[in-house]
């Protein structure tokens, strides 16, 4: 018996994977070694993710593809998981630096996961010149988007040294079958298409209901329907990352202290998420000068905004990505700021009047071939080096618990997420808030980009110079007091673009 079909955007994650762009995320872990040694470490996790296997769907279920991919695949019930196979051990070369374990992950990232297997891999790595572990995992991004996996990591983690008892499983049959019925599966594709047909005549009255009062509502500029998006959607500037990618990857990771990032959102009134993008930006603009670019254009970020519904706590996707401009053009680290402020209030407001349209789904009657086929196709005709980019880099922040958590007894020092680059986007900047801490992932395209390292530790300059700027503006007088005449007051209409263009005044509220 299955489990039920992927949703529309589950399964777009599997049709647009090819050997170049795999479809998986996945986590670095830098961990602190138990109290009591870590000599059978790997063992003792692999004995601990036995016991939980209960607690989450994902370690269990597996795909059962629909005959002649007619409609999208079933979630399936695997009575034969091969710990072995899922959880493996690596150790690292001496010295066993954190670049050979960047490296490593990089190299473990560029593979495919095995779809006739649950959609999920584990590595526990030692050999770390400081005696630390860690931990890398990778999961499909058709089983769980950001949301989802942070439960899933939660589940799987534990807020005390000792671990907790989740409980013993509860009893079931072992099933002997490990195949549908071609019958039981055309069945099932037909009643699914069906039901997906009822389900898009209800919904289309809330669709268009959320189309026109996007349209309608007006801005705080007073702008109305698509004026106010108006340079929202502008196309990018193409940078040497900006390209068709190959299967290799590339990783960097940066920690930042999250008081500091606060502190310096606070002071012009803009929010972490804010700050981060100002972050990336700053850090672009240094790693491009290195290779004499500097687009006159502003940057492009691809950011995913969540249209998962208040109390919906499904393992799924239900993610979109809109653009929003890190207003590289713009010199002044605050001005920038300021502006980027603005640019992801837009696009914030947008993404929720687009809330519950994530539980949409749409009929999938020959979609999997189809889908495959235009992305193998725009693959190979390397599309990407020659239209125009829609974005430069995707950027992701993801909330994170701000206290210790432990593994099999092992405390965690950070978590990096790794991410997804993508034809004519070869860089992903991925954020996870940890413990007091802006943990960075910065996953890349080998071939384009294979010195991400370096973008990553631009962060931290990144910082360094906002907060200059920060105390800066703080100390240097108005400039009433040093001699400037006053402004004429502007027109009320001018007023914001006024405060635009001064900077930081517009981040007041």
């Amino acid at each position: 018996m299955h489990k039920g079909h992927l949703s529309a955007i589950d399964a777009g994650f599997l049709y647009i994977e090819t050997p170049e762009m795999p479809m998986h995320i996945g986590a670095l872990y830098v961990l602190k070694p138990p109290a009591r040694g870590c000599e059978n470490y790997a063992a003792d996790y692999r004995a601990m993710i036995a016991a939980r296997m209960h607690t989450a769907p994902l370690f269990t279920h597996k795909l059962a593809a629909m005959p002649f991919d007619l409609a999208n695949p079933v979630w399936i019930e695997d009575d034969d998981v091969d710990l072995d196979y899922h959880i493996r051990q690596v150790t690292l070369t001496k010295p066993g630096t954190m670049d050979q374990l960047e490296k490593l992950v990089g190299r473990l990232h560029s593979s495919l996961l095995d779809r006739s297997r649950p959609l999920w891999e584990f590595f526990v790595i030692d050999g770390l010149e400081n005696g630390d572990l860690a931990f890398y995992s990778k999961v499909h991004h058709a089983a769980l988007d950001g949301q989802a996996g942070m439960k899933l990591t939660l589940a799987l983690l534990d807020a005390t040294e000792e671990p907790r008892d989740v409980g013993a499983p509860p009893p079931r049959a072992r099933s002997r079958d490990y195949h549908l019925g071609i019958g039981e599966m055309l069945w099932s594709a037909t009643t699914n298409a069906l039901s997906q047909y009822v389900k898009l005549a209800r919904v289309a009255p809330k669709v268009v209901k959320s189309a026109i009062d996007t349209y309608r509502a007006t801005d705080a500029d007073g702008k109305w329907g698509l004026a106010k998006f108006k340079g929202a959607f502008a196309l990018a500037p193409r940078t040497h990352f900006n390209v068709s990618i190959t299967n290799q990857r590339a990783f960097g990771s940066k920690s930042l202290p999250i008081a500091e990032v606060k502190a310096a959102g606070k002071a012009v009134g803009a929010t972490v998420n804010d700050v981060v993008m100002a972050l990336c930006s700053g850090a672009l603009l240094r790693y491009l000068a290195d290779y004499g670019e500097t687009p006159q254009k502003s940057l492009i970020a691809a950011v995913p905004i969540s249209m998962r519904p208040e109390g919906d706590t499904s393992q799924n996707n239900q993610v979109t990505m809109l653009p929003v401009s890190l207003h590289s053009d713009i010199a002044d680290p605050l001005k920038r700021l300021a502006a980027i402020r603005k640019s992801a209030g837009r696009m914030k407001d947008l993404g929720g009047k687009m809330k519950g349209l994530g539980s949409l789904d749409v009929p999938s009657i020959g979609t999997p071939w189809l889908m495959t086929g235009l992305v193998s196709l725009y693959g190979r005709s390397h599309l990407a080096d020659n239209l125009p980019p829609v974005a430069n880099v995707a950027i992701s922040n993801v909330p994170g618990p701000n206290f210790p958590l432990y593994m099999t007894r092992a405390m965690l020092r950070a978590m990096y997420p790794v991410s997804i680059p993508t034809h004519g986007v070869g860089c992903n900047i991925t954020v996870q808030s940890y413990n007091g801490q802006l943990d960075f992932g910065l996953t890349a395209c080998r071939r384009a980009m294979p010195d991400v390292k370096k973008l990553a530790g631009y962060l931290g300059d990144a910082l360094e110079e906002l907060k200059a700027a920060i105390a800066a503006a703080a100390a240097a007088p108005p400039a009433s007091e040093a001699g400037t005449p006053k402004a004429a007051k502007p027109a009320k209409g001018r007023r914001r673009a006024a405060k635009a263009a001064a900077g930081a005044p517009l981040l007041h509220s």
